[in-house]
């Protein structure tokens, strides 16, 4: 009998999707980072769920305060990258019996602290015991049908852009979990971006706003699990003329003499924004993100064959389907 380890996440929601009766002219579809339910002739319901479990989702070092804060973080992103802003929360938060009341306070205040931080409020939910902690959120936003920017628009030509360098929350856990050590000031900025992610939804308001983008997704499974996805919902590939690496994660690697695009590419546990910009539209969108507070950074285009390479040297390199996959790791 096939198990779940042997399974791994995808192959998991894959066979429960195959199972269920599709509901009607689904808005948007199985696969993308969100769901939706249509209001009326313009706007949608866009809701994400996303699970952080104690085990598998808080490293050595984070606090609950963090680690709640963490769990709407996460869910948060997933608007962000259809453009949708979040207007409310519910939490089911699973905690063993002998958790103490100040812990219990600390989850609610980083809670809070992460949905006021993008203007959302929790509105209820749900309590249980469990054997670990659980803190499941469920977001809810309004989006407009012709702003939201989902996975399948990408087009041969299009410009592919990121909205901020990848590599440092993978080169923290690194810290953290293998206890690979590094100078104090990269070591600082590494595991911030462990403890204190961001979404990027001023941007992804700004590029929905912009109409520029022809395709967008969240980044917390790992840049190239993401260009993977994109390429398998847009039915395009992607040449990258760069690797998008943070300055700090670039210095870890070298220190340990580790390939940084094993940091940049196929790390996980980081939030910016992988989209395609239509090029006639570019200097809109780069405007928009700008006037936002934010930056885009181009990496690449979609090509027309279904394959994603990045050019060094000349040279055609294959960027691998491979990153954090619940269940089991890809690799």
């Amino acid at each position: 009998m096939t198990k779940a380890e042997e399974m791994g996440e995808w192959k998991i929601i894959e066979t429960i999707i195959s199972k269920l009766d599709k509901m009607p002219d689904m808005p948007i579809p199985f696969g993308d980072d969100v769901s939706a339910i249509e209001i009326d002739n313009e706007r949608l319901a866009v809701v994400k769920t996303d699970m952080l479990v104690g085990k598998t989702d808080v490293p050595r070092g984070m606090n609950l305060w963090q680690a709640s804060r963490k769990a709407v973080v996460m869910n948060i992103s997933d608007l962000a990258s259809k453009g949708v802003k979040p207007t409310a929360i519910l939490v089911s938060i699973g905690l063993p019996k002998n958790t103490m009341k100040k812990d219990i306070e600390s989850i609610g205040l980083g809670l809070n602290a992460g949905a006021r931080e993008y203007g959302a409020y929790v509105i209820g939910g749900d309590t249980n015991e469990t054997t670990d902690l659980i803190i499941s959120c469920m977001v809810i936003g309004i989006g407009f049908k012709d702003k939201i920017i989902t996975r399948s628009g990408s087009c041969p030509g299009d410009i592919l852009a990121v909205t901020g360098n990848f590599g440092k929350s993978s080169a923290g856990l690194k810290i953290l979990l293998d206890k690979l050590e590094a100078p104090s000031d990269i070591t600082e900025k590494l595991l911030e971006s462990v403890f204190m992610p961001q979404a990027r939804l001023k941007e992804g308001l700004a590029l929905a706003e912009s109409r520029a983008v022809t395709a967008s997704i969240d980044s917390s499974d790992g840049l190239a699990v993401s260009l993977h996805q994109l390429k398998t919902m847009s039915h395009v590939g992607f040449k990258l003329t760069k690797i998008p690496i943070a300055s700090e994660a670039e210095e870890y690697a070298n220190i340990h003499g580790i390939n940084p695009d094993e940091f940049a590419l196929y790390g996980g546990e980081e939030y910016e924004l992988v989209i395609t910009i239509n090029p006639k539209l570019l200097k809109r969108a780069q405007e928009e993100v700008t006037k936002a507070g934010g930056k885009l950074i181009m990496i690449g285009k979609a090509i027309e064959e279904e394959k994603i390479v990045c050019m060094r040297d000349g040279k055609e390199e294959e960027i691998q389907f491979r990153g954090w996959e619940h269940f089991k790791t890809i690799d």
